[in-house]
């Protein structure tokens, strides 16, 4: 018999005790939660929300850091590197999934380095027409788009963000050829397509649809899975003509790999025992954004499916970072 392996099972005996011993005294001081994107955003709203919620609960404080910029890389890098304790959290949202093929090189591994803990939200973005354009329903929409390849232009937020690739996914989907202009963030692409300099787009749900109840833009669906309750009587891009289609805004939580798992599996219980508060359930809906709360597996297995999902699109369409 192998005189190490009693010693072996020991340590790893030792193991399992501390970290069931972590989960049950986490957390024991401050979590850092870093955010990448500016305040008032609405991930960041969405998490100081939960923050709020869990800092009573806990008796310790949730600590919103912002570090907005190279489309979230700064914060994400931050999270890989830091202690697996716990102790720093990351919101990741789809930009986080669509980094992974967009840039060449990233200073972390979108799947190595982060162990996923749990969705918090997801939300369809919409799609919207300038008036100007004769096209009322989404099988209108790709008619004309076949029989003006290339001179219908549609806006993003950016070459590479949601909003950019939502249209390339559909591009690729119904065979069609939209002219792509990037903007600096959604405000000013917005006032263009108010002001009919662009024809297109796919904003948040929240973004675009107070436009299009004022009749200055149309609205012709939305792009989740199933219908969004802040517009049910809009169809899915999937319901108007296009099988499969989807293309969700999303965000969710994450922390350094080798955290242990329990702590990780507590993280995500404490927040989708928040999520289920009828309180913050209303304050998510009123953003376009529905609840969600899953398991550390099964957020991991979306995060993966949504990394592969984006890389053929990115291939697909050419996207470069700005």
């Amino acid at each position: 018999m192998n005189r190490r392996f009693p010693a072996l099972v020991a340590a790893l005996l030792c193991s399992v005790v501390a970290a069931t011993a972590d989960a049950q005294t986490y957390p024991s001081k401050a979590v850092r939660v870093i955010v990448p994107f500016a305040p008032g955003g609405p991930g960041d709203i969405q998490l100081r929300i939960i923050g709020a919620k869990l800092t009573e609960t806990w008796g310790q404080q949730v600590v919103v850091e912002n570090r907005a910029g190279a489309n979230g890389i700064i914060a994400y890098e931050l999270g890989a590197r830091a202690d697996p304790d716990g102790y720093t959290v990351n919101l990741i949202s789809a930009g986080f999934t669509i980094n992974a093929s967009l840039y060449p090189k990233l200073p972390y591994d979108s799947v190595r380095d982060f162990a996923p803990a749990t969705q918090i939200s997801s939300g369809p973005a919409i799609v919207v027409v300038h008036p100007s354009l004769p096209a009322r329903s989404v099988k209108e929409l790709i008619a004309l788009a076949r029989a003006r390849p290339g001179q219908i232009i549609y806006m993003s937020a950016g070459s590479g963000a949601p909003s950019h690739l939502a249209v390339e996914l559909f591009k690729t989907m119904t065979k069609t050829d939209f002219l792509h202009i990037a903007y600096k963030g959604i405000a000013p692409g917005i006032t263009d397509l108010l002001a009919g300099q662009v024809q297109v787009s796919f904003p948040t749900i929240l973004a675009g649809l107070t436009h299009s109840k004022s009749g200055r833009l149309r609205a012709l669906a939305t792009t989740g899975k199933k219908r969004a309750p802040a517009a049910p009587d809009l169809p899915t891009v999937a319901e108007a003509g296009v099988p499969g289609y989807a293309a969700t805004n999303w965000f969710g939580v994450a922390v350094p790999a080798k955290t242990p798992p329990a702590v990780v599996s507590r993280l995500s219980q404490e927040i989708g025992r928040v999520l289920r508060m009828p309180d913050v359930r209303e304050r998510l809906l009123t953003q376009g954004m529905e609840p969600v709360s899953n398991t550390p597996d099964d957020f991991s297995k979306y995060v993966q499916s949504e990394i592969a999902k984006w890389a053929g699109v990115v291939k697909a369409s050419g996207a470069r970072p700005d």
